[in-house]
């Protein structure tokens, strides 16, 4: 039984992290649409997240950070679904499952996302910084989905193109989903934008 309990701690702890790091970036999130960046402090953000300034440069070097920073652990749970997707599947059919699983997931949070797309829109060198995260997460999806098609993804330019596209999809899902109020389910927009991929081919 003690085996069991200490077995399960490093998942609960992980949680825990992960709570508080959301906690801290939607703080940060609200705050800075609110009010603007220059006039948003770290002590306000641990404050709005009740935690400690200590703390909150645990999981961040700056509010910067706080506001761009993608969820490490979700990278890591899409790859490691993308792995246990069914060998002989399609790819484009893998990251389409993968991608419209985590857009269930997503779109439970609806505010979380709509204070990310105004802090974006407000300021681009923020945009940036969570382009470029997302650019980087691509890399790694792509690497996993380069071992699954058992070819090396530095030669053959195709698990980077169908990785490209797949989040070309999300990322258009998610603005048509957010500028427009929310009004459709986002993985119902978002299984649209891949249908829609699959088809521009088609296009006269």
């Amino acid at each position: 039984m003690t085996q069991l309990v200490e077995a399960s701690e490093p998942g609960l702890r992980e949680r825990k992290k992960r709570a508080t790091r959301r906690a801290l970036q939607r703080a940060a999130l609200r705050l800075v649409a609110e009010h603007g960046l220059d006039d948003v402090t770290v002590e306000q953000i641990a404050a709005e997240a009740d935690v400690s300034a200590r703390t909150f440069f645990n999981y961040f070097g700056t509010k910067e950070d706080a506001l761009s920073a993608i969820d490490a652990e979700a990278v890591d749970e899409n790859c490691a679904a993308l792995a246990a997707r069914p060998a002989d599947e399609p790819p484009l059919v893998s990251l389409r499952a993968v991608f419209v699983a985590r857009a269930e997931e997503v779109a439970a949070d609806t505010e979380f996302w709509r204070y990310r797309a105004a802090v974006a829109k407000a300021y681009p060198d923020v945009f940036a910084r969570v382009l470029s995260a997302s650019i980087a997460s691509d890399y790694k999806v792509a690497a996993v989905l380069a071992e699954r098609m058992g070819v090396d993804r530095h030669i053959d330019p195709r698990p980077g193109l169908l990785v490209g596209a797949a989040s070309v999809a999300r990322r258009t899902a998610m603005h048509v989903w957010l500028a427009n109020g929310q009004d459709r389910p986002l993985v119902e927009v978002l299984e649209e934008c891949f249908d829609r991929i699959a088809a521009l081919d088609q296009i006269d």
